[in-house]
């Protein structure tokens, strides 16, 4: 070790001590912080034994607080026989008889307790370790049973399962809150770790809806109550709340027998008004939807990418909550539909009306909560209500993938609004959406309705687009053979003219070499810019489509998913959020491809290997692009893979029969010896620049004379 080197540590030694030293608190700080401490625990304390105080307390039965129990009893309980009006719940099992005299048994934990006990305050010896939980279960009850009236005996029951299905879904309706619990699509298949079970949209943990009624007094939220479910057929279900003399509440679920993954959700009722359970008032019912939105591709950054709450303003384009962070939004406009959209599956909920303006939705995301989770969605909106209408509101569930053709379809459930649900496929700007609901999108359902091998599909799809880009690409390469014809004589011009001077009478001289010979340097770019919708379009076309996923071809298990050929734990740093952990195979085969294309290109153009600039940045975007695209879809790379190669091909054959150099070289001297009337364009582009040159003279002339 050097001398230097010593003198060095010594000196980092010297700074982290003097660091220590300087930040040690004081004996000040020491006792100060040790007070907060001791007032902290304290304070816990305190509360610890303020709880406890609590539970020991036991709450006396108020002469008023039985005259509320014999009115709410004689009210909203159920007649059992005859002078006898009944109310149970797990806590309580109570009776009023002849409308005075109350009897029954209050549950607790450690036992049962006799209720005139309770209401006393004479209780046995063995019964007052648990007096003080009868006596707060017996205040609940009074306190249910005004709050909630008639609804308060749904208060408690045995959650049950109803199932409905069809050929397509499958969904467990649970009597508690009376909502379907769970959601699978029999179809399809999750590929989540291994998993290969059925793609399930939500389950009872994951998945919480209510309809909510409010008052100035009074809340009735459905996910409360136990419903009774009644079976009206195979495919409908009513899950009914029964509120005595004849009044009833529910809400009923049909599948339609056709088949589909349309759910029919109405909500009904029955002598509400004659009943007066619900307050005249209440004018408007809420609706709460709460999903945490689960996984179902291997691929996170994707799903994630993809899954955001989409939604319909009546009479407006959809709009969306941005997927990549957190989000919130007031809707001020009357709403026709929401939607917890995931990559490829979705949950809609579409209203026959419209829910009302001012609809709340929050959204997100968990990547750094749960790791088997996407997104937290949360939906709050309202619709219209009145206790006099049987029929209160009506709604279609969508529960079901993010499919072209199904989603298309679903503007026949909405005869006097467009619903617009194809737009929860990414597809693109306009202009590329066009190009895939156009044509894209028909072309590859029609080879699917034929051919099993969607590797075999996306081949047929490429060949068929290169055969609508043929004119242009021919175009294209005419043009390039025109110019790396006159490349000699471009080269002659600009060493017969060198400098900066010369500037105005080259570019003239060059575009006369243009007009004689028929040729026109833009006419090669605008067949590549013609293409280059196309190419976006299915940038946007393949991760977005559904039928390429779990479908197999070559060595890609999945063409919706990246198809690894080696993977890693450790994420490469600053680009392991767009390349992953892995090499892709195809992505590697398009990029090889690219290289070999970039290079035939080069060679194509008019002294390419003249600028090492551009030489460097033509190598350089097929690298870029490997980084880019190898978490992408296999899929698409392969789509890709096969155009350049295609266009390789192309390039061969027109190149070696179609366009000869010979050949073109002769029709640019038959176009020369032709008189050729100058357009407009060559006429301005002409006289600009003979202006220019006379402005330079001029210049030059000034500055000789100042000299």
């Amino acid at each position: 070790m050097d001398k230097n080197t010593l003198v060095g540590i010594l000196l980092m030694g010297a700074v982290i001590f003097g660091f220590m030293y300087l930040n040690t608190p004081s004996q000040e700080q020491l006792e100060a912080q040790r007070q907060e401490q001791l007032k902290q625990e304290a304070d816990e304390q305190a509360r610890r034994d303020a709880e406890a105080a609590e539970a020991l307390r036991i709450q006396p039965v108020t002469e008023a607080d039985l005259t509320t129990l014999r009115s709410a009893l004689r009210l909203y309980g159920t007649h059992t026989t005859e002078g006898v009006r009944s109310f149970s719940s797990k806590a309580v099992d109570l009776k009023l008889i002849n409308d005075s005299t109350i009897a029954g048994t209050v549950t607790t934990p450690s036992g049962t307790i006799d209720v005139n006990n309770v209401i006393t305050g004479n209780y046995q010896d063995s019964e007052l370790r648990h007096a003080p939980a009868a006596s707060r279960a017996l205040h609940n009850a009074i306190t249910n049973l005004t709050r909630y009236k008639n609804f308060a005996t749904h208060l408690n029951g045995e959650e049950q399962i109803v199932q409905l299905q069809n050929d397509v879904l499958s969904l467990n309706l649970s009597t508690k809150g009376g909502q379907i619990s769970d959601v699978r699509l029999t179809d399809y298949f999750c590929y989540l770790g291994g998993d290969t079970t059925q793609v399930c949209l939500w389950n009872q943990n994951t998945n919480n809806y209510s309809f909510t009624l409010r008052s100035d007094s009074q809340k009735f939220e459905t996910s409360d109550f136990f419903f009774t479910p009644v079976v009206e057929s195979d495919s409908s279900v009513l899950m009914r709340l029964d509120l005595g003399a004849g009044s009833w509440w529910g809400i009923r679920y049909t599948m339609p027998e056709a088949g589909g993954y349309v759910v029919r959700m109405d909500v009904v009722q029955h002598g509400m008004a004659a009943a007066d359970i619900i307050p005249m008032q209440v004018s408007t019912m809420e609706f709460n939807w709460h999903q945490i939105m689960m996984r179902n591709e291997e691929g996170r950054m994707f799903e994630e990418r993809n899954s955001a709450i989409y939604y319909k303003e009546s009479g407006n384009d959809v709009e969306e909550l941005n997927a990549m962070s957190d989000a919130k939004k007031t809707v001020s406009e009357p709403i026709k539909w929401i939607a917890f959209k995931n990559q490829f599956f979705s949950s809609v909920l579409i209203a026959d009306n419209y829910f009302n303006a001012g609809s709340k939705l929050t959204q997100t995301d968990l990547k750094d909560h749960n790791p088997s989770m996407l997104k937290d969605m949360t939906a709050i909106a309202q619709v219209n209500y009145s206790t006099t209408r049987d029929s209160v509101a009506s709604f279609n569930f969508y529960l079901g993938p993010n499919l072209y053709p199904v989603l298309s379809d679903m503007d026949r459930i909405s005869p006097d609004e467009e619903l617009d649900l194809t737009r929860l496929i990414p597809l693109g700007w306009s202009l590329f959406r066009w190009i895939n609901t156009l044509i894209v999108i028909p072309v590859f359902t029609f080879l699917g309705k034929y051919i099993t091998s969607y590797g075999l599909i996306i081949l047929l799809l490429t060949i068929f687009i290169k055969c609508l880009l043929f004119p242009f690409t021919y175009k294209s390469f005419k043009s390039q053979a025109k110019m790396r014809v006159l490349s000699p004589e471009i080269k002659e011009i600009n060493e017969k003219y060198p400098g900066k001077d010369n500037a105005m009478i080259r570019q003239q001289k060059t575009m006369e070499l243009y007009s004689r010979a028929g040729a026109n340097p833009m006419s090669g770019c605008l067949p590549l810019l013609l293409q280059m919708p196309i190419l976006i379009a299915m940038f946007s076309f393949f991760p977005s489509c559904i039928e390429l996923r779990g479908q197999s071809f070559l060595w890609a298990h999945d063409l919706s998913a990246p198809d690894a050929i080696l993977s890693w734990d450790a994420n490469i740093p600053i680009i392991s959020w767009a390349f992953g952990n892995h090499i892709s195979l195809f992505c590697l085969l398009m990029t090889a491809t690219n290289i070999v294309y970039s290079h035939i290109n080069m060679q194509n153009q008019p002294g390419g290997n003249s600028m090492p600039g551009m030489k460097f940045m033509t190598y350089a975007m097929p690298l870029i692009f490997l980084f880019w695209f190898n978490n992408y879809a296999s899929g698409l790379s392969y789509y890709y893979f096969l155009s350049l190669l295609i266009t390789i091909i192309q390039t061969w054959v027109i190149r070696k029969w179609v366009v000869d150099d010979t050949k073109v070289r002769a029709e640019m001297l038959a176009n020369a010896k032709k008189p050729r009337k100058k357009s407009g364009f060559m006429a301005r582009l002409e006289e600009d620049q003979r202006q220019q040159q006379a402005m330079i003279r001029q210049q030059l002339q000034q500055k000789g004379k100042n000299k």
